[in-house]
Protein backbone atom coordinates (compact mmCIF):
# COMPACT_ATOMS: atom_id res chain seq x y z
CA UNK A 1 0.00 0.00 0.00
CA UNK A 2 1.46 3.37 -1.07
CA UNK A 3 0.91 5.55 2.02
CA UNK A 4 2.72 8.34 3.81
CA UNK A 5 2.53 10.37 7.03
CA UNK A 6 4.33 13.31 5.42
CA UNK A 7 1.42 15.70 4.83
CA UNK A 8 1.23 19.48 4.39
CA UNK A 9 -2.06 21.35 4.08
CA UNK A 10 -2.30 24.98 2.94
CA UNK A 11 -4.97 27.57 3.62
CA UNK A 12 -8.07 27.67 1.43
CA UNK A 13 -7.40 29.75 -1.68
CA UNK A 14 -9.89 31.96 -3.52
CA UNK A 15 -9.67 32.10 -7.32
CA UNK A 16 -11.44 34.68 -9.49
CA UNK A 17 -11.98 33.23 -12.97
CA UNK A 18 -14.09 33.98 -16.03
CA UNK A 19 -16.80 31.65 -14.79
CA UNK A 20 -16.95 33.13 -11.32
CA UNK A 21 -15.28 32.63 -7.99
CA UNK A 22 -14.06 29.21 -6.85
CA UNK A 23 -12.32 27.97 -3.71
CA UNK A 24 -9.36 25.61 -3.72
CA UNK A 25 -8.01 23.26 -1.11
CA UNK A 26 -4.37 22.37 -1.79
CA UNK A 27 -2.24 19.87 0.08
CA UNK A 28 0.77 17.62 -0.36
CA UNK A 29 1.24 13.95 0.50
CA UNK A 30 4.91 12.88 0.34
CA UNK A 31 6.11 14.43 -2.94
CA UNK A 32 2.71 14.55 -4.67
CA UNK A 33 0.49 17.65 -4.72
CA UNK A 34 -3.32 17.45 -4.64
CA UNK A 35 -6.07 19.97 -5.24
CA UNK A 36 -9.86 20.09 -4.82
CA UNK A 37 -11.98 22.91 -6.28
CA UNK A 38 -15.38 23.97 -4.88
CA UNK A 39 -18.01 26.55 -5.78
CA UNK A 40 -18.57 27.52 -2.14
CA UNK A 41 -16.14 28.34 0.63
CA UNK A 42 -18.11 26.20 3.08
CA UNK A 43 -17.50 23.03 1.07
CA UNK A 44 -13.82 23.86 0.69
CA UNK A 45 -13.39 24.59 4.38
CA UNK A 46 -15.24 21.36 5.18
CA UNK A 47 -12.74 19.24 3.24
CA UNK A 48 -9.75 21.12 4.64
CA UNK A 49 -11.05 20.64 8.18
CA UNK A 50 -11.38 16.90 7.63
CA UNK A 51 -7.85 16.68 6.23
CA UNK A 52 -6.43 18.63 9.19
CA UNK A 53 -8.35 16.45 11.66
CA UNK A 54 -6.91 13.32 10.03
CA UNK A 55 -3.36 14.62 10.40
CA UNK A 56 -3.95 15.45 14.06
CA UNK A 57 -5.17 11.90 14.62
CA UNK A 58 -1.98 10.60 13.06
CA UNK A 59 -3.72 8.90 10.14
CA UNK A 60 -1.79 7.66 7.16
CA UNK A 61 -2.62 9.24 3.78
CA UNK A 62 -2.91 7.44 0.46
CA UNK A 63 -0.36 9.03 -1.87
CA UNK A 64 -2.35 8.34 -5.04
CA UNK A 65 -5.69 9.82 -3.95
CA UNK A 66 -4.28 12.23 -1.40
CA UNK A 67 -6.94 11.22 1.12
CA UNK A 68 -6.57 9.76 4.61
CA UNK A 69 -7.23 6.03 4.68
CA UNK A 70 -10.53 6.71 6.47
CA UNK A 71 -11.64 8.90 3.52
CA UNK A 72 -10.16 6.88 0.72
CA UNK A 73 -12.76 6.06 -1.96
CA UNK A 74 -14.18 2.56 -1.99
CA UNK A 75 -13.66 1.29 -5.53
CA UNK A 76 -16.14 -1.58 -5.11
CA UNK A 77 -18.99 0.82 -5.94
CA UNK A 78 -18.12 3.90 -7.97
CA UNK A 79 -21.08 4.93 -10.12
CA UNK A 80 -24.38 6.38 -8.91
CA UNK A 81 -26.22 3.43 -10.47
CA UNK A 82 -24.16 0.94 -8.43
CA UNK A 83 -24.75 2.96 -5.28
CA UNK A 84 -28.51 3.18 -5.90
CA UNK A 85 -28.75 -0.60 -6.41
CA UNK A 86 -26.69 -1.23 -3.28
CA UNK A 87 -28.91 1.16 -1.29
CA UNK A 88 -32.09 -0.58 -2.49
CA UNK A 89 -30.61 -3.97 -1.55
CA UNK A 90 -29.57 -2.73 1.88
CA UNK A 91 -33.06 -1.40 2.65
CA UNK A 92 -35.07 -4.25 1.08
CA UNK A 93 -35.15 -6.86 3.91
CA UNK A 94 -36.28 -4.48 6.67
CA UNK A 95 -38.87 -2.20 5.08
CA UNK A 96 -42.51 -2.55 4.05
CA UNK A 97 -43.39 -3.44 0.47
CA UNK A 98 -44.88 0.03 -0.07
CA UNK A 99 -41.59 1.57 1.09
CA UNK A 100 -39.65 -0.63 -1.32
CA UNK A 101 -41.79 0.71 -4.15
CA UNK A 102 -41.35 4.30 -2.92
CA UNK A 103 -37.58 3.85 -2.82
CA UNK A 104 -37.61 2.49 -6.38
CA UNK A 105 -39.67 5.43 -7.66
CA UNK A 106 -37.34 7.96 -6.04
CA UNK A 107 -34.15 6.19 -7.17
CA UNK A 108 -35.52 6.01 -10.72
CA UNK A 109 -36.11 9.77 -10.80
CA UNK A 110 -32.67 10.44 -9.32
CA UNK A 111 -30.85 8.06 -11.67
CA UNK A 112 -32.38 9.70 -14.75
CA UNK A 113 -31.08 13.04 -13.41
CA UNK A 114 -27.62 11.53 -12.82
CA UNK A 115 -27.12 10.39 -16.41
CA UNK A 116 -23.91 11.77 -17.87
CA UNK A 117 -24.61 11.20 -21.58
CA UNK A 118 -27.52 11.37 -24.02
CA UNK A 119 -25.80 9.37 -26.76
CA UNK A 120 -27.66 6.13 -27.41
CA UNK A 121 -30.14 6.92 -24.66
CA UNK A 122 -33.07 4.45 -24.57
CA UNK A 123 -36.68 5.52 -24.88
CA UNK A 124 -37.70 7.42 -21.76
CA UNK A 125 -40.63 5.18 -20.87
CA UNK A 126 -38.56 2.02 -21.30
CA UNK A 127 -35.71 3.58 -19.30
CA UNK A 128 -37.96 4.37 -16.34
CA UNK A 129 -39.63 0.96 -16.55
CA UNK A 130 -36.27 -0.84 -16.49
CA UNK A 131 -35.06 1.18 -13.52
CA UNK A 132 -38.23 1.27 -11.44
CA UNK A 133 -39.47 -2.28 -11.96
CA UNK A 134 -36.21 -4.20 -12.31
CA UNK A 135 -33.02 -2.38 -11.32
CA UNK A 136 -34.26 -1.30 -7.89
CA UNK A 137 -36.31 -4.40 -7.18
CA UNK A 138 -33.92 -6.72 -5.36
CA UNK A 139 -36.08 -9.80 -5.86
CA UNK A 140 -36.40 -9.39 -9.66
CA UNK A 141 -33.05 -7.98 -10.74
CA UNK A 142 -31.41 -11.30 -11.51
CA UNK A 143 -34.19 -12.57 -13.77
CA UNK A 144 -34.81 -9.64 -16.12
CA UNK A 145 -35.68 -9.72 -19.85
CA UNK A 146 -32.82 -9.15 -22.29
CA UNK A 147 -34.33 -5.85 -23.45
CA UNK A 148 -34.31 -4.56 -19.88
CA UNK A 149 -30.79 -5.86 -19.28
CA UNK A 150 -29.51 -3.96 -22.34
CA UNK A 151 -31.08 -0.74 -21.05
CA UNK A 152 -29.54 -1.16 -17.61
CA UNK A 153 -26.13 -1.95 -19.11
CA UNK A 154 -26.34 1.41 -20.89
CA UNK A 155 -27.37 3.12 -17.64
CA UNK A 156 -24.45 1.61 -15.78
CA UNK A 157 -22.02 2.95 -18.38
CA UNK A 158 -23.60 6.40 -18.49
CA UNK A 159 -24.28 7.50 -14.93
CA UNK A 160 -22.02 9.90 -13.10
CA UNK A 161 -19.73 8.64 -10.40
CA UNK A 162 -20.68 9.13 -6.77
CA UNK A 163 -17.81 11.54 -6.13
CA UNK A 164 -19.37 14.04 -8.54
CA UNK A 165 -22.09 14.73 -5.97
CA UNK A 166 -19.54 16.76 -4.03
CA UNK A 167 -19.70 19.35 -6.80
CA UNK A 168 -22.53 21.88 -6.50
CA UNK A 169 -22.83 22.14 -10.28
CA UNK A 170 -23.87 18.46 -10.28
CA UNK A 171 -25.86 18.38 -7.06
CA UNK A 172 -28.04 21.45 -7.63
CA UNK A 173 -29.50 20.38 -11.01
CA UNK A 174 -30.43 17.02 -9.49
CA UNK A 175 -32.34 18.71 -6.68
CA UNK A 176 -33.97 21.12 -9.11
CA UNK A 177 -34.98 18.20 -11.32
CA UNK A 178 -36.91 16.62 -8.43
CA UNK A 179 -39.27 19.62 -8.37
CA UNK A 180 -40.72 19.07 -11.85
CA UNK A 181 -42.77 16.31 -13.46
CA UNK A 182 -42.05 14.65 -16.78
CA UNK A 183 -44.17 17.23 -18.63
CA UNK A 184 -42.31 20.14 -17.03
CA UNK A 185 -45.11 21.10 -14.63
CA UNK A 186 -44.31 21.48 -10.91
CA UNK A 187 -44.27 18.24 -8.95
CA UNK A 188 -46.29 17.93 -5.75
CA UNK A 189 -44.33 19.36 -2.84
CA UNK A 190 -44.86 16.15 -0.87
CA UNK A 191 -43.32 14.09 -3.68
CA UNK A 192 -40.32 16.41 -3.93
CA UNK A 193 -39.81 16.32 -0.17
CA UNK A 194 -40.06 12.52 -0.02
CA UNK A 195 -37.60 12.01 -2.87
CA UNK A 196 -35.16 14.52 -1.41
CA UNK A 197 -35.19 12.63 1.89
CA UNK A 198 -34.44 9.37 0.08
CA UNK A 199 -31.67 11.15 -1.85
CA UNK A 200 -30.20 12.37 1.43
CA UNK A 201 -30.37 8.89 2.97
CA UNK A 202 -28.67 7.41 -0.09
CA UNK A 203 -25.84 9.95 0.17
CA UNK A 204 -25.45 9.16 3.87
CA UNK A 205 -25.11 5.52 2.84
CA UNK A 206 -22.39 6.57 0.39
CA UNK A 207 -20.56 8.29 3.25
CA UNK A 208 -20.91 5.12 5.30
CA UNK A 209 -19.40 3.15 2.39
CA UNK A 210 -16.57 5.73 2.17
CA UNK A 211 -17.58 6.76 -1.32
CA UNK A 212 -17.87 10.37 -0.17
CA UNK A 213 -15.94 12.13 2.58
CA UNK A 214 -19.09 13.92 3.83
CA UNK A 215 -22.70 14.59 2.90
CA UNK A 216 -22.70 17.71 0.68
CA UNK A 217 -26.48 18.31 0.87
CA UNK A 218 -26.58 20.26 4.17
CA UNK A 219 -23.95 22.70 2.87
CA UNK A 220 -25.85 23.48 -0.33
CA UNK A 221 -28.16 26.48 -0.10
CA UNK A 222 -31.26 24.95 -1.66
CA UNK A 223 -34.80 25.22 -0.31
CA UNK A 224 -37.33 22.48 -1.06
CA UNK A 225 -40.94 23.48 -1.78
CA UNK A 226 -43.10 23.83 1.32
CA UNK A 227 -45.32 20.83 1.95
CA UNK A 228 -48.92 21.00 3.13
CA UNK A 229 -49.47 18.91 6.26
CA UNK A 230 -53.05 19.92 7.07
CA UNK A 231 -56.23 18.43 5.65
CA UNK A 232 -58.05 20.60 3.13
CA UNK A 233 -61.30 21.57 4.82
CA UNK A 234 -63.08 21.45 1.45
CA UNK A 235 -62.45 17.70 1.21
CA UNK A 236 -64.26 16.90 4.47
CA UNK A 237 -67.83 15.65 4.02
CA UNK A 238 -70.48 16.48 6.60
CA UNK A 239 -72.76 13.73 7.97
CA UNK A 240 -75.50 14.36 5.39
CA UNK A 241 -73.02 14.25 2.50
CA UNK A 242 -71.34 11.11 3.87
CA UNK A 243 -74.63 9.24 4.21
CA UNK A 244 -75.67 10.38 0.73
CA UNK A 245 -72.45 8.94 -0.67
CA UNK A 246 -73.00 5.64 1.14
CA UNK A 247 -76.45 5.39 -0.41
CA UNK A 248 -74.86 6.21 -3.77
CA UNK A 249 -72.45 3.30 -3.27
CA UNK A 250 -75.38 0.98 -2.58
CA UNK A 251 -76.85 1.78 -6.01
CA UNK A 252 -73.72 0.75 -7.95
CA UNK A 253 -74.81 -2.53 -9.50
CA UNK A 254 -74.07 -5.89 -7.92
CA UNK A 255 -70.81 -4.76 -6.27
CA UNK A 256 -72.30 -1.66 -4.64
CA UNK A 257 -74.20 -3.30 -1.74
CA UNK A 258 -71.09 -5.34 -0.90
CA UNK A 259 -69.01 -2.14 -0.54
CA UNK A 260 -71.27 -0.03 1.70
CA UNK A 261 -70.00 -1.50 4.98
CA UNK A 262 -66.38 -1.04 3.92
CA UNK A 263 -66.75 2.70 3.31
CA UNK A 264 -68.89 2.98 6.45
CA UNK A 265 -65.95 1.66 8.52
CA UNK A 266 -63.81 4.49 7.13
CA UNK A 267 -66.43 7.11 7.98
CA UNK A 268 -67.93 5.94 11.28
CA UNK A 269 -64.76 4.39 12.78
CA UNK A 270 -62.02 6.52 11.10
CA UNK A 271 -60.19 3.45 9.82
CA UNK A 272 -57.51 3.64 7.20
CA UNK A 273 -58.45 1.65 4.07
CA UNK A 274 -55.64 -0.84 4.70
CA UNK A 275 -57.00 -1.43 8.23
CA UNK A 276 -60.60 -1.95 7.08
CA UNK A 277 -59.44 -4.37 4.35
CA UNK A 278 -57.92 -6.64 6.99
CA UNK A 279 -61.02 -6.87 9.22
CA UNK A 280 -62.03 -10.43 10.08
CA UNK A 281 -64.42 -12.08 12.48
CA UNK A 282 -61.94 -12.06 15.44
CA UNK A 283 -61.61 -8.24 15.11
CA UNK A 284 -65.34 -7.65 15.74
CA UNK A 285 -67.18 -7.37 19.02
CA UNK A 286 -70.64 -6.30 17.88
CA UNK A 287 -74.02 -6.72 19.56
CA UNK A 288 -77.25 -7.10 17.62
CA UNK A 289 -77.75 -3.36 18.07
CA UNK A 290 -76.07 -0.48 19.88
CA UNK A 291 -72.40 0.28 20.48
CA UNK A 292 -69.75 -2.29 19.64
CA UNK A 293 -65.96 -2.36 19.30
CA UNK A 294 -63.26 -3.16 16.76
CA UNK A 295 -59.94 -4.68 17.83
CA UNK A 296 -57.45 -3.66 15.15
CA UNK A 297 -54.21 -5.64 15.13
CA UNK A 298 -52.72 -5.06 11.69
CA UNK A 299 -53.04 -3.58 8.23
CA UNK A 300 -52.70 -4.75 4.64
CA UNK A 301 -51.56 -1.86 2.43
CA UNK A 302 -51.58 -2.45 -1.32
CA UNK A 303 -48.07 -2.55 -2.81
CA UNK A 304 -48.24 -4.89 -5.82
CA UNK A 305 -47.17 -8.52 -5.90
CA UNK A 306 -43.70 -7.72 -7.29
CA UNK A 307 -42.81 -5.84 -4.07
CA UNK A 308 -44.12 -8.22 -1.41
CA UNK A 309 -42.34 -11.27 -0.01
CA UNK A 310 -45.54 -13.31 -0.21
CA UNK A 311 -46.25 -12.60 -3.88
CA UNK A 312 -49.64 -11.13 -2.95
CA UNK A 313 -50.80 -7.64 -3.86
CA UNK A 314 -51.18 -6.64 -0.23
CA UNK A 315 -48.44 -6.65 2.39
CA UNK A 316 -49.31 -7.78 5.91
CA UNK A 317 -47.98 -5.16 8.32
CA UNK A 318 -48.39 -3.91 11.86
CA UNK A 319 -50.62 -0.91 12.49
CA UNK A 320 -49.15 2.40 11.35
CA UNK A 321 -46.99 4.07 13.99
CA UNK A 322 -47.28 0.95 16.18
CA UNK A 323 -44.89 -1.84 17.09
CA UNK A 324 -45.43 -5.28 15.62
CA UNK A 325 -48.08 -7.10 17.64
CA UNK A 326 -49.54 -3.90 19.13
CA UNK A 327 -53.26 -3.28 18.69
CA UNK A 328 -55.85 -0.57 19.32
CA UNK A 329 -59.53 -0.55 20.13
CA UNK A 330 -61.99 1.60 18.17
CA UNK A 331 -65.64 2.16 19.17
CA UNK A 332 -68.34 1.12 16.70
CA UNK A 333 -71.39 3.43 16.84
CA UNK A 334 -74.88 1.92 16.59
CA UNK A 335 -75.37 3.02 12.97
CA UNK A 336 -72.21 1.21 11.89
CA UNK A 337 -73.16 -1.84 13.98
CA UNK A 338 -76.40 -2.10 12.02
CA UNK A 339 -74.61 -1.70 8.68
CA UNK A 340 -72.05 -4.43 9.44
CA UNK A 341 -74.66 -6.84 10.81
CA UNK A 342 -76.68 -6.33 7.61
CA UNK A 343 -73.52 -6.93 5.53
CA UNK A 344 -72.75 -10.20 7.34
CA UNK A 345 -76.37 -11.31 7.04
CA UNK A 346 -76.34 -10.74 3.27
CA UNK A 347 -72.80 -11.74 2.29
CA UNK A 348 -71.41 -13.70 5.26
CA UNK A 349 -67.69 -13.95 5.94
CA UNK A 350 -65.01 -14.76 3.39
CA UNK A 351 -62.08 -17.19 3.70
CA UNK A 352 -60.37 -17.04 7.12
CA UNK A 353 -63.30 -15.05 8.43
CA UNK A 354 -62.59 -11.99 6.31
CA UNK A 355 -65.30 -9.34 6.47
CA UNK A 356 -64.58 -7.76 3.07
CA UNK A 357 -63.64 -9.62 -0.12
CA UNK A 358 -64.18 -8.92 -3.79
CA UNK A 359 -67.08 -10.23 -5.82
CA UNK A 360 -64.74 -12.56 -7.72
CA UNK A 361 -61.50 -12.29 -5.74
CA UNK A 362 -62.34 -14.05 -2.47
CA UNK A 363 -58.82 -13.66 -1.07
CA UNK A 364 -58.89 -9.87 -0.63
CA UNK A 365 -60.73 -6.69 -1.53
CA UNK A 366 -58.90 -5.29 -4.60
CA UNK A 367 -57.67 -1.71 -4.49
CA UNK A 368 -59.04 -1.10 -7.98
CA UNK A 369 -62.55 -2.03 -6.80
CA UNK A 370 -62.34 0.34 -3.83
CA UNK A 371 -61.38 3.32 -5.98
CA UNK A 372 -63.63 2.49 -8.92
CA UNK A 373 -66.85 2.10 -6.93
CA UNK A 374 -66.12 5.33 -5.07
CA UNK A 375 -65.73 7.23 -8.35
CA UNK A 376 -69.04 5.81 -9.56
CA UNK A 377 -70.82 6.85 -6.36
CA UNK A 378 -69.49 10.42 -6.49
CA UNK A 379 -70.55 10.71 -10.12
CA UNK A 380 -74.03 9.42 -9.22
CA UNK A 381 -74.82 11.71 -6.27
CA UNK A 382 -72.83 14.90 -6.95
CA UNK A 383 -73.49 17.60 -9.53
CA UNK A 384 -70.66 18.18 -12.03
CA UNK A 385 -69.56 21.27 -10.08
CA UNK A 386 -69.36 19.42 -6.77
CA UNK A 387 -67.75 16.39 -8.43
CA UNK A 388 -64.94 18.66 -9.67
CA UNK A 389 -64.30 19.91 -6.11
CA UNK A 390 -62.07 18.18 -3.52
CA UNK A 391 -65.13 17.07 -1.49
CA UNK A 392 -64.66 13.39 -0.55
CA UNK A 393 -62.51 12.90 -3.64
CA UNK A 394 -60.95 9.69 -2.31
CA UNK A 395 -62.16 7.02 0.12
CA UNK A 396 -59.46 8.18 2.56
CA UNK A 397 -61.31 11.48 2.88
CA UNK A 398 -64.01 9.58 4.81
CA UNK A 399 -61.46 8.99 7.58
CA UNK A 400 -60.69 12.72 7.60
CA UNK A 401 -64.41 13.42 7.89
CA UNK A 402 -64.73 11.03 10.83
CA UNK A 403 -61.85 12.53 12.81
CA UNK A 404 -63.05 16.08 12.10
CA UNK A 405 -66.59 15.18 13.23
CA UNK A 406 -65.30 13.69 16.48
CA UNK A 407 -63.14 16.71 17.27
CA UNK A 408 -65.86 19.22 16.46
CA UNK A 409 -68.32 17.14 18.47
CA UNK A 410 -66.28 17.72 21.61
CA UNK A 411 -64.53 14.36 21.94
CA UNK A 412 -61.21 14.95 23.78
CA UNK A 413 -58.22 14.95 21.37
CA UNK A 414 -56.48 12.27 23.44
CA UNK A 415 -59.35 9.84 22.81
CA UNK A 416 -59.64 10.80 19.14
CA UNK A 417 -55.89 10.27 18.69
CA UNK A 418 -56.10 6.83 20.33
CA UNK A 419 -59.03 5.70 18.19
CA UNK A 420 -57.51 7.08 14.98
CA UNK A 421 -54.04 5.66 15.69
CA UNK A 422 -52.17 8.98 15.78
CA UNK A 423 -50.36 11.11 18.33
CA UNK A 424 -52.22 14.13 19.70
CA UNK A 425 -49.58 16.45 18.25
CA UNK A 426 -49.92 15.04 14.73
CA UNK A 427 -53.70 14.90 15.04
CA UNK A 428 -54.09 18.59 15.88
CA UNK A 429 -51.57 19.64 13.23
CA UNK A 430 -53.25 17.66 10.45
CA UNK A 431 -56.81 18.65 11.34
CA UNK A 432 -56.17 22.23 12.46
CA UNK A 433 -58.12 23.70 9.53
CA UNK A 434 -61.07 21.35 10.04
CA UNK A 435 -61.85 22.47 13.58
CA UNK A 436 -64.90 24.67 14.03
CA UNK A 437 -63.60 27.81 15.68
CA UNK A 438 -67.01 29.47 15.96
CA UNK A 439 -66.72 31.36 12.66
CA UNK A 440 -70.40 32.35 12.61
CA UNK A 441 -70.24 33.98 16.03
CA UNK A 442 -67.01 35.77 15.17
CA UNK A 443 -68.49 37.19 11.97
CA UNK A 444 -71.50 38.48 13.87
CA UNK A 445 -69.15 40.31 16.23
CA UNK A 446 -67.41 41.93 13.26
CA UNK A 447 -70.78 43.02 11.83
CA UNK A 448 -71.73 44.60 15.14
CA UNK A 449 -68.36 46.36 15.31
CA UNK A 450 -69.01 47.77 11.83
CA UNK A 451 -72.40 49.08 12.94
CA UNK A 452 -74.56 46.53 11.09
CA UNK A 453 -76.71 45.38 14.04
Amino acid sequence: MNISYDVSIWSTQTYEGKRGKTYRVCWRVADRRHKAVFKTKALADGLRSELVTATRKGEAFDIESGRPLSMRPNTAVSSWYDLACAFADMKWPNVAATTRRTHAEALTALTVLMLSSARGRPDGKLLRYALGRWAFNTARREDMPEEVRAVLDWVKRNTRDVASLSRPEVLRPVLDGLTVRLDGSPAAASVTSRRRKIFNTTIEYAVERRLLPANPLPQLKWKPPKTVTTVDRRSVANPVQARTLLEGVREQGRIGPRMVAFYACLYFAAMRPEEAVRLAKPNLSLPDEGWGEFFLDGAEPHAGKEWTDSGRNRDRRQLKQRARGESRTVPCPPELTAIINAHVGQFGFGPNGRLFVGERNKEELPKGTINRVWRWARAAVFTPEVRASPLARTPYDLRHAAVSTWLNGGVPPTDVAEWAGQSVEVLLRIYAKCLDGGDVALRRRIERALGHD
